[in-house]
């Protein structure tokens, strides 16, 4: 089977050549989609578990004093779903996602979670095409810098904040939203974080979820 112009320069960016082209073309197709192919649910709960493994491994091999309380921080801050979209949208996926009319206007190819999703399903469709030490192989080789300066974002802001918080003897930040702007399908959430003693500070993003976590880190540099 020939894959199309834009899922072979995805294969490039990937890096990997796939023997069964078939495994690209479903990890790139979303649910909204009507496809005899299937979309790519199955592969993005495979290539979450090989992230997983992949990420694990690596962070033990490279500190072998950390206990299991530093490794499981810097785990999470590289598989959740933030990281996986953010290495989707670096090597450009959303550009080969084969999506329904109705998520192509509501702006699919942007969003965070099918982007992380879509990013998963990748994983999962190198590793059943050429086994563990491929898949591993791209991971480490898309996640890159990540791996080594993890431990910056391995520490949640809204949990550090309520650390610094209650260190402090104050009650736990308040999260507010403020604004909401954009259309439905693409919205802008404006929350302000706040302290008992007055201290705030407010950020945008297009998640709730996202809002609270840059308003903590934007407080949070403004107590340090």
């Amino acid at each position: 089977m020939k894959l199309s112009a834009d899922l072979k320069a995805l294969q490039g960016r990937l890096g990997h050549e796939f023997s069964d082209p078939e495994l690209l073309i479903r990890a790139v197709t979303h649910g909204s989609i009507s496809s005899a192919r299937g979309d790519n649910q199955r592969l993005e709960f495979l290539g979450d578990r090989v992230l997983g493994l992949v990420m694990a491994e690596t962070l033990l091999a490279g500190d072998k004093t950390a206990s299991e309380g530093q490794l499981a921080p810097r785990y999470n801050a590289l598989v959740r779903k933030e990281a996986c979209a953010d290495v989707a949208r670096q090597i450009d996926l959303g550009a080969a996602l084969k999506l329904g009319r109705s998520e192509q206007l509501s702006g699919g190819r942007r969003k965070q979670a099918l982007l992380g999703d879509a990013m998963e399903a990748v994983i999962a469709a190198v590793y059943l095409d050429a086994g563990v030490e491929a898949a591993r192989a791209m991971i480490l080789r898309l996640w890159g810098d990540r791996i080594d300066t993890v431990d910056e974002d391995a520490r949640d802001p809204k949990t550090s904040l309520q650390e610094w918080a209650q260190a402090r003897g104050m009650p736990p930040p308040r999260y507010e939203e403020t604004a909401r702007t954009g259309p439905d399908h693409a919205p802008e959430f404006t929350i302000r974080a706040s302290l008992a003693d007055g201290t705030s500070a407010e950020a945008t993003a297009p998640s709730k979820r996202q809002a609270e976590q840059a308003a903590a880190r934007t407080l949070l540099d403004g107590l340090a």
